[in-house]
């Protein structure tokens, strides 16, 4: 399947790129930082897929899908789960959140495979690609108009605020984000981090010390509730 990616992520792009490299079913005709610019070479190309951004500036991914005269098979790529929905009742193949793991990704490509061609799915990935797959060190989070990449051993803690969080890093820095604190504590609770308050996830590698009722991580005391005391005890086998 002739495939191109359109996203106004450096990273994000490059990610995909390297998954579409291990599967053999798939070949990468371009790639676009824009969808602006991938209007016309859609409509003067035969491109059987496109992994396509929803959240990009001036032009989104919708708009596009809505403006091109060829329908390609589409699989959305995006930060939020918020157009889902909207995605779908479009005829998306398949809706993948950032960060995007291979093995969601791959089954997104069998889908348009089997709605393509049946016969073509059947061995949609190269002999060569060794397995077990190795889990991603990182994640995606949308920051005004880019998505960020941040990597899991530079977050200090995350501070819940009502439908935003604040990402503490390493560098003295945060980035403010629109998620909920459950979606990061169901992706980061197997990464080493723990939820220790209604507003607060930390990273357990960068606790200085701990108290009965409270962490130091940096030069920021964080309170541990009496509802995640418990777990977060267990966790840490204290």
């Amino acid at each position: 399947m002739k495939c191109v990616i359109i996203d106004d992520e450096p990273l994000a792009v490059e990610l995909l790129e390297d998954f579409v490299k291990k599967v053999d079913s798939l070949e990468l005709v371009s790639t676009f930082n824009n969808a602006i610019d991938a209007v016309s070479f859609i409509n003067q190309n035969n491109i059987d897929l496109i992994f396509l951004d929803i959240q990009m500036p001036h032009f989104s991914g919708i708009d596009f899908l809505n403006t091109i005269e060829k329908k390609p098979l589409v699989i959305f790529t995006t930060a939020y789960s918020d157009y889902a929905v909207e995605g779908f009742n479009l005829g998306a193949v398949d809706y993948l959140v950032k960060p995007i793991p291979f093995h969601r990704f791959l089954k997104s490509v069998v889908r348009a495979q089997q709605i393509s061609n049946p016969a073509a799915a059947v061995h949609p990935i190269s002999e060569s690609i060794p397995t077990p797959e190795v889990e991603q060190d990182f994640m995606f989070v949308r920051a005004e108009y880019e998505n960020v990449k941040m990597n899991f051993s530079d977050i200090l803690f995350i501070e819940g605020l009502k439908d935003y969080v604040k990402i503490y890093t390493t560098d003295n820095k945060f980035t403010l984000t629109l998620i909920s604190l459950i979606k990061l504590e169901n992706l980061l609770s197997n990464k080493g981090f723990s939820r220790i308050h209604r507003s607060y996830i930390i990273n357990i590698k960068h606790v200085k010390s701990i108290q009965k009722n409270k962490v130091l991580i940096s030069d920021k005391r964080i309170p541990i509730s009496e509802s995640y005391k418990n777990a977060f005890f267990e966790k840490i086998n204290l």
